[in-house]
């Protein structure tokens, strides 16, 4: 009788210890998905505040460069594409594409000597660094929580739990290997 009541004691602790195993584990990836959320919510944040300066830029611009029409189309339909992206990828995508028509913009405004001195465009395109800045940053904090919960859903026994309770890999923001900096967009 005490070797059964030894045994269903070992179990029911290994069995407690699986449990509490399995709830710590679970709470963790909840937690590490919901930062993975949050910042991806700071990537929309920066992502929208520049979106929110291209009108002003590009309203600038216009009234100095007006044979330049495609680059403006090019902006405002790749900010509205921005505007529209619904996941990481699409998000990603739509970000290369607008970098692409910022850039081609700010080749552009070079030709410009009283656009480059106009001290709206000049806070503008303050406004438009720090962005930049920020977006990049908010990328960088974005991709290490990803990393950290890829990792987790990798490793053993989190493994396990991770494919119970269908936590995926989360993707990365990624950027083109062209756009992996900042642009500049010093005119002085």
């Amino acid at each position: 009788m005490k070797k059964g009541y030894i045994i269903g004691e070992v179990v029911g602790v290994i069995l407690l210890i699986g449990i509490v195993f399995g709830v710590s584990s679970y709470n963790g990836f909840v937690d590490a998905r919901e930062n993975i959320d949050t910042n991806l919510a700071e990537i929309d944040v920066q992502l929208e505040r520049r979106a929110d300066l291209i009108p002003n830029l590009v309203n600038t611009v216009k009234g100095y460069v007006e044979h330049e029409e495609a680059t403006i189309n090019n902006i405002t339909e790749a900010r509205e594409n921005l505007l529209k992206a619904s996941n990481v990828e699409e998000k990603a995508e739509a970000n290369a594409k607008l970098d692409n028509a910022l850039n081609a913009l700010l080749v552009i405004v070079e030709n410009y000597p009283d656009l480059k001195a106009n001290q709206n465009f000049i806070n503008l395109q303050d406004e438009l660094a720090g962005t930049e800045n920020r977006i990049a940053n908010a990328r960088r904090n974005y991709n290490e929580v990803v990393g950290s919960y890829n990792k987790k859903t990798k490793r053993f026994p989190q493994n396990i739990v991770a494919g119970m309770f269908n936590f995926e890999e989360a993707p990365y923001f990624e950027v083109d290997d062209s756009k992996k900096d900042v642009p500049s967009v010093d005119f002085n």
